[in-house]
């Protein structure tokens, strides 16, 4: 219905055009052809004068009602160390070509009045003017140069890449429709290799997990963290059609172009919760964000930096807004101690996992680390319940005492703990599942606990810190209903009986 009321109007204004020019028409023939050029060229001229004006003066009052909205002015300073360089470059560009623009204006509409046609009025064709040529290729010759030094040496200083020697942060931003993916490395500091051959609908990045240096990259959610005053190198990339890595507030601009890896390097010098503060300083962000809810939020309380795409890369182009906060480097780290794993939580021991059945070194840290804390707790709590611990990574040959060699890292961490801790000693017990005759579980848990010890043993630890024991199938976690409980109660425990 709205598109044939806009129609309707369009083919009205037509008939309202046209008539008029059949009305302007007939009135040329009553007052004569000469009457009607004399009239439309005095009209012509004044009108230009007061398009110029209203013209003019709408582009300043304009920019002068706006300024605290446009980049590079009011509060939106460059937020990065190389936007003032930016900024500076735009605002000598505005000031030289503010001047032209004016000038010429003014010349273009003035001309229009001044030399608007009249009876006995001759037009003089000036075919050569030394003075003329000199000035309009001088004085843009000088400018051009002044602008082009700026601007060289603008682009060197913001496009040079990081030193191998520099402290920095490099994460990777990859543009899809309709999405970017940003991976940030992991505790190593670098980021894994990829291979687009390798990309699954579980693996859009394509990264190779055969590369160590993947297994611990991470790729969090919607809303991205850097540190203040920590410079920061971008790769860019594009999966599908070209798109642009826009970062406005930080002067960040990069096109992501499939099959053409490109860089930015930046380091955020504000805050977000700086930037918040400068914008609260000014009226226009001291309105509700919402028109909607007057009570609600200020406009300079729901400010954030904001990752765009300057691209028109699709239908969906509006939804690849990402945010980005700069905060202190204590909030960072707390942030970084939350990210997982990609490869650990969403493909390890999956069918696309190449080192499936694998113990890798990532986890032989990991669990290193998480060994060492549980140990530490258990040691220096009260709690009688908190002095038993199982030891999670241990495991046996199917009905045998002989360990699989992959338990060699789990007990290795307790010889650790047991050389850390010099006084402490343990019992280790063995527990199995009510599957097969009781009496066989209990003597084969005790033969497990015995195996248990003696890897310590033989790896320097004392005989008397150490009292093993088999409970068969008498202490059972769980119902022995299902094959996951049953693997629950299949465990190896040790119990701090003394830390003095």
């Amino acid at each position: 219905m709205t598109g044939l009321i806009i129609l309707l109007c369009v083919i009205l204004i037509t008939i309202v055009l046209v008539q008029i020019g059949k009305v302007m028409e007939l009135t040329g023939q009553i007052k004569g052809e000469m009457e009607v050029m004399r009239d439309n060229s005095k009209w012509n001229g004044w009108l230009s004068l007061v398009f110029m004006v209203v013209f003019l003066g709408g582009v300043i009052l304009s920019a002068w009602a706006y300024r605290n909205e446009l980049m590079g002015f009011g509060p939106h300073q460059g937020a990065s160390a190389h936007g003032d360089s930016l900024d500076s470059l735009f605002s000598w560009t505005l000031f030289f070509t503010g001047i032209v623009f004016v000038i010429t204006h003014i010349m273009l509409f003035w001309y229009a009045y001044k030399f608007r046609w009249k009876e006995g009025r001759k037009a003089q064709f000036i075919s050569h003017d030394n003075r003329l040529e000199v000035i309009w290729t001088v004085i843009p010759a000088v400018v051009m140069t002044f602008l082009v030094i700026r601007g060289l040496d603008a682009w060197n200083t913001v496009m040079a890449d990081v030193k191998p020697d520099e402290d920095y942060i490099e994460i990777e931003a990859t543009g899809q429709q309709f999405n970017w993916i940003v991976r940030y490395p992991g505790p190593d500091g670098k980021l894994g290799t990829r291979n687009y051959k390798l990309t699954t609908a579980n693996n859009q990045l394509g990264m190779d997990f055969n590369d160590p240096k993947t297994w611990d990259d991470v790729t969090p959610g919607q809303e991205l963290y850097l540190p203040v005053g920590k410079k920061v190198r971008v790769r860019i990339i594009a999966k599908d059609v070209l798109h642009s890595f826009f970062l406005p507030h930080f002067r960040v601009k990069m096109d992501a172009v499939p099959g053409l890896p490109t860089y930015f390097v930046f380091t955020p010098v504000k805050t977000t919760t700086e930037y918040r503060n400068e914008l609260r300083k000014y009226d226009e962000y001291n309105t509700p964000a919402d028109p909607a809810d007057p009570t609600g939020p200020k406009r300079w309380e729901k400010f954030e930096y904001e990752l765009a795409c300057a691209e028109l890369c699709g239908k969906g182009h509006y939804s690849m807004k990402r945010v980005f906060r700069v905060v202190s480097q204590e909030e960072y780290d707390e942030w970084y101690k939350k990210q997982e794993s990609f490869y650990l939580t969403q493909i390890r021991e999956k069918d696309e996992d190449p080192n499936k059945g694998k113990v890798l070194d990532i986890e032989v840290g990991m669990r290193a680390k998480a060994f060492s804390e549980s140990i530490k707790t258990a040691v220096e709590s009260t709690n009688i319940t908190d002095k038993t611990l199982t030891l999670q990574h241990v495991y046996f040959e199917t009905g045998s005492a002989a360990l699989t060699a992959d338990s060699r890292y789990e007990l290795d961490n307790l010889v650790t703990a047991m050389t850390a801790y010099p006084s402490l000693v343990i019992e280790v017990a063995g527990h199995t599942d009510n599957s097969g005759d009781p009496a066989a579980n209990l003597t084969l848990s005790a033969q497990r606990a015995a195996s248990v010890v003696k890897y310590l043993t033989d790896r320097g630890v004392g005989a008397g810190r150490l009292k093993p024991r088999g409970y068969g199938d008498t202490k059972p976690v769980a119902e022995n209903d299902t094959d996951e409980n049953r693997a629950k109660n299949r465990r190896t425990e040790f119990t701090i009986l003394s830390s003095i």
